[in-house]
């Protein structure tokens, strides 16, 4: 069995291009300092509505295969080899939009049985042995049924995983301050006569806002911006970019961050008291 970098960063997402938008440059720099960095996909994004004209043919099944060739060239980009689907190909559907009668489908992952999915992520826990647990808060960032099951399947994971002998040390939670957005926002309403969209997003439209003072880890990717807009570029039936701004379906433009926040929700804080840190892995001894 190959022996596994000491530093290992798990992240759970709900559907192909969640990963790029909210943790893209995290990501990136990460596995360019050599860190082993696992995603675990919940569901191909089966129903999600496709922006270029040329692909709005794509429904489905064709349109989660065609999502997941989006999302094996975006980790190509981020330089992350170890990319999985949540039981397997095809195991979770996408649910659609909260309120749709799509939420009501057996097979979608918003009827899946939290306990069972949460099992199939035991195993790649238990696999990979990740010091840190990214995924969403318990609103799934936005209130989408798929991400708020996402954060219900990662944290009973960790539970489990921590009675059968396999606790992860860290579990955060995506995070954006307030003030960063208000500032982004602001940069993007006077930028915006010169880029191809004509509207910009509301913050609150932005999931995962909240007051600073709930930060409590900012980690700089900066050098790896490049790296995330191409990401994100990738996944061209759900994005559209203009660097540094991006849109999705609903052609409101918001901004990229290369710098991406979190909440430290489960584990000891590391780094100098009462500052952010500036390191998922802070305080965590390394070990193999």
């Amino acid at each position: 069995m190959t022996e596994l970098p000491t530093r290992r960063l798990l992240l759970v997402h709900a559907h192909p291009d969640d990963e790029s938008i909210n943790n893209g440059a995290t990501m990136a720099r990460y596995a360019a300092e050599g860190a082993h960095v696992t995603l675990v996909t919940c569901t191909l994004g089966e129903r999600g509505e496709v922006i270029p004209p040329e692909l709005r043919h794509l429904t489905g099944g064709a349109l989660g295969e065609y999502r997941l060739r989006e999302l094996t060239a975006a980790m190509r980009e981020l330089g992350v080899t170890d990319f999985r689907l949540l039981g397997g190909r095809g195991r979770f559907q996408d649910s659609g939009m909260m309120g749709l009668p799509d939420n009501d489908d057996p097979a979608c992952f918003w009827q899946a049985d939290v306990d069972e999915a949460a099992r199939q992520l035991v195993e790649v826990i238990r696999e990979v042995r990740p010091q840190v647990l990214v995924t969403y808060d318990d609103h799934g960032g936005y209130g989408h049924p798929d991400h708020i099951q996402a954060h219900r399947v990662a944290m009973r994971a960790a539970e489990l995983a921590a009675a059968s002998g396999c606790p992860i040390a860290k579990v955060y939670w995506n995070r954006v301050p307030r003030p960063v957005a208000e500032e982004a926002f602001a940069r993007l309403e006077g930028d915006l006569p010169g880029l191809p969209f004509t509207k910009a997003a509301a913050i609150d439209d932005v999931p995962g806002v909240v007051a600073d003072e709930r930060i409590t880890t900012a980690i700089d990717g900066t050098a790896h911006a490049a790296a995330k807009a191409a990401a994100m570029r990738a996944h061209a039936t759900q994005i559209e970019v203009a660097e540094p701004y991006f849109v999705l379906s609903n052609e409101l433009a918001q901004p990229i961050l290369t710098t991406e926040y979190y909440e430290l929700v489960r584990g000891e804080r590391g780094g100098t008291t009462g500052e952010r840190e500036t390191d998922l892995f802070a305080g965590i001894e390394e070990a193999s």
